[in-house]
């Protein structure tokens, strides 16, 4: 089972597949296949190409000599031959040493300095997600490898207290591909985390224990505190700069994360976080409200029972009304990292495959969302499982985490809502590769 998230493929995400080059080159069995046709005509072909290649190989020398660019082109366009590897841990070439003879007019650039790679995990109630990147420009990064699977860990977690075993042999089978993805790598720095099913379970410690021993990776137990700082951190470049105040909330599988951020006092940090005023962390998310709710078959009246359980929740939250001065201004805006978020999203731009590209970063008004949750209690379980943006990974939580999203509307109600398609991750990323050091010296990587 694959989530389509940021992590669903790695192609998608980054340039962690084939090259260009290995792309475009015909398979072993096929060249095979067509070689007797190939000598069969190669005579015929021979007197007609000569004078073409003659004139080929003059235009070619006068490319060189002009010191023309060659391009290769992959999925995400064209770029330069000459570019780093998609692998970004191959050693260098070191350059040759000096010599006495008289340069060349056709000098080869020196490659470039191996860029550093970091890693990111998150095992959650729900997801098993990776993301592998090297830093690019100052505060961004290019993810080069990713892997996400849903897991479903906390699956009766919150009937028995205890992670089931079905449950921790998936995340196991999973965390093993991951583990696989780093070794395979050569890695500065990692932060390998887990959240609430195992900050919860009664056996959370010892199901870690078990991934260290067969998996070889150490994940830790974070905070409630730290899991909401750092899904800040990742969405740091969705928010403008004419922004006022932000309520950003993580909707996950057994909790959802809560942080208003206010931006009116004081210069603002490059980093989010640091503006924080107010956070929250309710101990519910959609696999724990839908094994209490029911998840396929969702009345109306079940719905309003969910969003009623999570608004008393969010009632006895005290800092609800930090961001009271802002509620009412346009430069402020609800921003939702989650799976039910981008599932709104792709519903709402009716895609046939979903697409992190046109999901993450998208606005929806309120009138958009209103229709698209009535779209979704409309639906029975069977046609929510046939929604390519949902599938049937997806159709029995999904009304849980709108209900989860309604209750936090009716509490800080906004006429705009911006999709992230990111979160942990990129936040552990982001403060990896700032505490490291990559992006010093006026923005030009260190």
């Amino acid at each position: 089972m694959e989530d389509h998230d940021t992590g669903a493929g790695a192609s998608a995400v980054g340039m962690s597949g084939a090259s260009p080059a290995e792309s475009a080159a015909p398979s072993a069995g096929r060249f095979s296949r067509h070689a007797g046709a190939h000598a069969r005509h190669a005579d015929q072909r021979h007197a007609d190409n000569q004078g073409e290649n003659q004139k080929g190989k003059t235009r070619k020398r006068r490319k060189r000599r002009r010191g023309r660019k060659v391009f290769a082109r992959d999925e995400n366009g064209a770029i330069p031959v000459s570019a780093p590897a998609a692998n970004p841990v191959s050693h260098p070439t070191q350059p040759a040493a000096a010599t006495t003879q008289p340069p060349v007019s056709n000098v080869q650039r020196r490659p470039q300095q191996e860029l550093p790679v970091f890693a990111a995990l998150d095992l959650g109630t729900n997801n098993c997600r990776l993301l592998v990147a090297v830093p690019g420009r100052h505060g961004q990064f290019r993810v080069i490898d990713a892997f996400s699977r849903i897991v479903r860990l906390g699956e009766g977690l919150s009937a028995s207290g205890r992670l089931g075993r079905a449950a921790m042999d998936r995340a196991v089978e999973a965390l093993k591909i991951c583990g696989e993805k780093l070794r395979s790598r050569k890695i500065r720095k990692a932060r390998l985390i887990a959240t609430e099913a195992c900050r919860s379970a009664a056996n959370g410690v010892e199901f870690l224990e078990r991934v260290e021993r067969e998996a070889g990776l150490k994940l830790e137990i974070i905070d409630r505190q730290t899991e909401a700082c750092l899904a800040v951190s990742g969405c740091g470049s969705l928010v403008e700069r004419d922004t006022r105040g932000v309520v950003l909330f993580d909707i996950g599988g057994g909790s959802s994360e809560i942080a208003l951020i206010d931006l009116t006092r004081g210069q603002r940090s490059p980093r989010l976080a640091n503006h924080i005023v107010s956070w929250t962390s309710l101990p519910v998310g959609v696999v724990s409200l839908a094994e209490r709710f029911g998840g396929r078959t969702v009345t109306r009246e079940t719905f309003g029972a969910m969003v009623d359980d999570v608004a008393v929740r969010l009632k006895a939250f005290d800092g609800r009304d930090r961001l009271a001065h802002v509620l009412a201004s346009p430069q402020f805006h609800l921003l939702g990292t989650s799976g039910t978020v981008t599932t709104l999203a792709g519903v709402h731009l009716d895609l046939e495959r979903y697409d992190r590209r046109r999901v993450d970063g998208l606005w929806m008004d309120r009138t958009s969302v209103d229709r698209m949750i009535e779209k979704l209690i409309g639906w029975d379980f069977h046609q929510r499982v046939a929604n390519p943006c949902i599938g049937a990974d997806r159709a029995d939580l999904v009304l849980a985490g709108c209900a989860i999203l309604e209750a936090i509307r009716g509490v800080w109600p906004s006429e705009r809502l911006r999709v992230a398609d990111r979160g942990l991750r990129e936040g552990i990323l982001s403060e990896l590769m700032a505490d490291d050091g990559v992006w010093r010296h006026d923005g030009r990587r260190a």
